[in-house]
């Protein structure tokens, strides 16, 4: 009988998890310049950092605790020793909320704080869709008026811009929970004593509202009434509201109007005699003149009733930012880039650790969106400057490199010494090619002797290297020249101001 054979380890796939992926240089350079705009701008707002668990207990995260044995519908969560179950942030907002309620008495009211951070979600993944993605919050507890509100959406603003979204590129879109409410309940959709009867239906009317860009009116109308077929032929069951239910929830998210103050007597028309959508009204008035009073216009700020933001979570305001341009889909199609940040007042989530109410409001900015939308305006360099690299014509002298780049590197300049083989000098400049590098730094033996370096403009090099046709070109537009080394440091400086 032949023995078995013996079956070779398999060695490990490499490869992320599906639905990860991995960041390198250039991607981490512009995030972490993009998140220093964003957090500059919140920090000017008044706004402190707070850095938070990435894992929370599956009791703080709440909402995400399914009635089943494995409590991980949604999050990355696990059994701890204790049995008790623990998980990875879902978002930034639950963690804030926990973070409050257990050190309220040592913060101040209202608490302002943003914080920045990957998490994560037990989701499907697909196309531009990971479970681990960077969000970047700010937050206001502790405050009732909706002033916090209109200074989220004029902040909004301000970062949209400060990262190079031209003006006329995005807009500040805002609704107002209490509003729909309103609507609902004069479709007879929402009673105020017992909201939990048809709260199916308003589900369904939520969603087809929040179709609307993708559906148009008719599609809605479908969803509201009896429900839709789509191309393929499947069906969606609709809320089975009647015709005049329709009309009011469709003169509801039509309510657009030229100004804000005219988009707002229109809901006001539409809520009729709910207390709850008067209210929501009066608050968006405030919220329009107070972003118009600080120059914040209708081009910027706008009041829309079309806005949802999944408002079962929210109890007030709501507001999204949405980028206007065009881009081309994967199949070449083109769409508008859409919403890269979103955010409103949830007044209810501190209240299940306190079990009393705490006002609170803020937006999440979606980092990896955001980037894709600064990427696709090429409203910055496609690439990140590398290091100067000082390269190694004597490998006994590397006490002499390492000399030169400590003092680039003293002087505050990007520089490293080539750590590779230098036997082949070629081989060094395409590494400074590979690494983007602007500026390379030579001293061979007779420039050591003669007091001497040789600076070469490798983006000049390159860019003669496409034009020049003839010696007579080259030699004057040359890429490389000597300076003395006591130059060396302010020459580089000098070159490096020049390229900017």
């Amino acid at each position: 009988m032949a023995k078995d054979k013996q079956k070779k380890p398999q060695r490990p796939k490499a490869a992320p998890p599906r639905g990860f992926r991995d960041y390198f240089g250039p991607e981490v350079i512009h995030r972490q310049e993009m998140l220093r705009t964003i957090t500059g701008i919140y920090h000017q707002y008044g706004f402190d950092p707070l850095e938070s668990s990435a894992v929370e207990t599956v009791e703080a995260l709440g909402k995400f605790l399914p009635d089943v044995d494995r409590p991980n519908e949604g999050v990355f969560a696990w059994q701890d020793d204790d049995e008790s179950w623990m998980a990875l942030r879902y978002d930034l907002t639950a963690p804030l909320a926990r973070v409050y309620a257990q050190h309220r008495n040592n913060l101040p009211t209202p608490y302002r704080r943003y914080a920045v951070g990957p998490v994560w979600r037990n989701e499907k993944p697909g196309p531009g869709r990971f479970r681990q993605f960077y969000q970047c919050d700010a937050d206001t507890v502790g405050t009732p008026t909706v002033a916090a509100d209109a200074e989220i959406c004029a902040m909004l603003s301000d970062v949209l811009e400060g990262v190079g979204i031209q003006r006329g590129d995005y807009i500040v879109r805002v609704n107002n929970r209490k509003v729909l409410n309103g609507v609902m309940e004069v479709t007879g959709l929402l009673n105020p004593s017992d909201p939990t009867i048809r709260a199916h239906e308003r589900g369904i009317v939520l969603r087809a509202i929040d179709k609307l860009d993708r559906l148009g009116e008719s599609g809605v109308r479908a969803l509201l009434g009896e429900g839709r077929k789509d191309v393929s032929g499947d069906f969606t069951k609709g809320a089975g509201l009647g015709d005049e239910q329709t009309d009011i929830v469709m003169g509801f998210v039509s309510a657009l109007r030229d100004s804000n103050a005219a988009t707002c007597a229109r809901l006001g028309e539409l809520v009729g005699g709910s207390a709850v959508g008067a209210k929501g009204v009066q608050e968006l008035e405030q919220i329009a003149e107070m972003v118009e009073a600080q120059g914040y216009g209708p081009d910027r700020a706008l009041i829309d009733p079309s806005v949802v933001r999944g408002l079962g979570y929210y109890t007030g305001p709501v507001y999204e930012a949405e980028l206007t341009f065009e881009v081309l889909d994967e199949k070449g199609r083109p769409r508008q880039f859409g919403s890269v940040a979103g955010g409103g007042r949830y007044d209810d989530l501190v209240k299940r650790f306190t079990g009393q109410e705490v006002p609170a409001t803020g937006v999440s900015i979606g980092v990896d969106r955001l980037l894709a939308a600064l990427d696709n305006r090429l409203t910055r360099a496609d690439e990140v400057a590398g290091p100067v690299i000082v390269t190694v014509m004597d490998r006994d002298r590397m006490a002499d490199y390492q000399t030169i780049v400590a003092e680039l590197r003293n002087a505050g300049i990007r520089a490293e010494v080539y750590l590779g083989n230098p036997k082949n000098f070629g081989n060094q400049l395409k590494y400074a090619d590979t690494r983007n590098s602007p500026i390379a730094i030579i001293e061979g033996a007779q420039e050591k002797e003669n007091g001497i370096v040789q600076i070469k403009d490798l983006a000049l090099g390159a860019r003669l290297a496409q034009e020049i046709t003839s010696n007579e070109e080259w030699k004057q537009n040359a890429a490389q020249f000597e300076v003395s080394r006591a130059d060396l440091v302010s020459e580089v400086r000098e070159l490096l101001a020049r390229s900017k």
